[in-house]
């Protein structure tokens, strides 16, 4: 798998944006931060993010404003 591609948990993109996971959580479901809902809980792909850090409003997977 592609590191752009590697999927994340909650604590991880927290983790990596080093910030809680509540604010992951917000960042999720305000739209700002591209993730999927897997029963309880949500993933992410390293690549949005990365992108998010970055400020892009396109994430690769063409979700964004």
């Amino acid at each position: 798998m592609a590191e752009g591609h590697e999927v994340l948990t909650t604590e991880e993109a927290a983790a990596l944006l080093r910030v809680s996971t509540k604010t992951v959580l917000a960042l999720a479901r305000d739209g700002s931060l591209p993730g999927e809902k897997v029963g309880r809980a949500w993933r992410f792909l390293r690549s949005d993010v990365l992108a998010v850090v970055r400020g892009s409003k396109d994430t690769p997977n063409g979700v964004g404003d």
